[in-house]
């Protein structure tokens, strides 16, 4: 009976150590998305569905979202994330609202998808910028949200947040409110084509206002850097038969400095190779951009070692 535990307990320690040393990973990666259902949450999964099929190991889990994950990377609660290149630069630096703490354990891997600026006016108003809306109506976004923050920030830089009447509404119920009149535009912070802006389009005549040039002229983009231009094309949306100038924000993921290089640098082989490009943008249309040669857009923070091994053998940067 000795002998057989013996005997039992031998095979058992070298079908540990066999599989330890062939690395199928006893180790589990966590990849925090975003909340259930979001766009975050859809490329954490599947991210951790091509890792798996290279026998790497990652968990997805929901998150409350950007800042909620910038702050699980910091205190290592997770391993992987999605967040805004602004919220990473923001928090790099300190400069988070209502926070004064600096997040120096996150690094970025890639680029994902942009989210641009969209703001939507019905035709016959005559408006041509941005500044022209003070004293006016806006739905600026859900309260708390990325579009409401992002909204404030850019009417705060034009000097105008003081003075127009603030909505604080989801972009469906934006939309609505503009078709009754009873707000006089809609801001938006998100992927194109958007449904609410298809709904709108659909109910009124409208313009998407160019408001790239109101960012500059008051030196945004020097101040906040992680913004970058972006070019809304001609009928996207129905009546709008032109270019529309506008500036975005990215969405990255990004990895906390414990993290192994060759472990980062191996995730970044898969999901930016061919078969891993089709897979997520058969998960989500956003990632259509997510090529190779948009690898580090929108990035104005400290890259992993492992993706700057990656990048520079892509020859995305020296």
């Amino acid at each position: 009976m000795f002998f057989r535990k013996y005997t039992i307990f031998n095979l058992t320690f070298y079908i540990i150590l066999f599989l330890l040393n062939n690395n199928l990973n006893a180790k589990y990666y966590k990849f925090a998305g975003g909340p259930s259902g979001g766009t975050f949450q859809y490329y954490a999964s599947a991210i951790a569905t091509l890792a798996k099929k290279h026998k790497i190991r990652v968990l997805a889990s929901p998150s409350a979202g950007s800042i909620d994950n910038i702050k699980k990377i910091e205190n290592g609660e997770v391993d992987f994330a999605v967040a805004y290149s602004g919220h990473v630069f923001q928090g790099k630096n300190g400069i988070l609202k209502n926070e004064k703490n600096k997040y120096n354990n996150i690094y970025a891997l890639g680029f994902f998808y942009g989210a641009p600026a969209q703001l939507v006016v019905k035709a016959e108003s005559n408006i041509k910028s941005a500044k022209q809306l003070a004293g006016k109506s806006i739905g600026v976004g859900n309260e708390g949200s990325g579009a409401a923050a992002n909204s404030e920030l850019f009417f705060s830089e034009l000097g105008i947040w003081k003075t127009v009447n603030k909505r604080y509404l989801g972009y469906r119920k934006a939309a609505e409110a503009f078709r009754k009149g009873d707000i006089d535009a809609f801001w938006l912070f998100t992927g194109f084509p958007n449904a609410a802006v298809i709904e709108a389009a659909l109910q009124n005549n409208i313009e998407l206002v160019n408001i790239f040039n109101d960012a500059q002229d008051v030196k945004m983009f020097k101040k906040y850097p992680y913004f970058s231009k972006v070019v809304i094309p001609a009928y996207i949306y129905k009546g709008v038969d032109y270019d529309t100038v506008t500036f975005q924000d990215s969405a990255l993921w990004i990895v906390g400095k414990d993290v192994k290089e060759e472990i980062v640098y191996e995730l970044l082989k898969i999901v930016y190779s061919d078969n891993g490009y089709k897979y997520m943008v058969s998960v989500h249309k956003s990632a259509k951009n997510m090529t190779i040669k948009n690898g580090t857009c929108g990035i104005v923070t400290p890259l992993h070692n492992g993706a700057v091994k990656f990048w520079k053998e892509k020859g995305i940067i020296n």
